[in-house]
């Protein structure tokens, strides 16, 4: 006898509770897999070096933030990379 209410359980089956997607799931990859062009990769390598190439602080808007950009080469047993670094991506040697 069919009431004719949906459950919470139902929406649930349905796929139509609103909540937050599901994070995926890192996939680990070297360096000799990457791919010109590519992004959203997760890897482990070690910096080799890094070199500040842009350092900007707050010119007169207020609105606008400190800029810094590296250059750092890091690598793993496979090969190396240079490795742009924006803002808050702290790498260090």
């Amino acid at each position: 006898m069919s009431s004719g209410n949906t459950t919470s359980s139902q929406y649930q089956e349905q796929g139509n509770v609103s909540s937050k997607p599901a994070k995926r799931k890192p996939t680990f990859i070297k360096v000799d897999q990457l791919k010109p062009g590519t992004s959203g990769h997760t890897l482990i390598v070690k910096v080799l070096s890094s070199n500040t190439v842009l350092k900007r602080g707050r010119s007169t808007s207020q609105n606008l933030r400190n800029t810094r950009i590296a250059e750092c080469v890091v690598g793993d047993e496979t090969g190396t990379i240079i490795f742009t670094a924006r803002n808050d991506q702290d790498v260090y040697g």
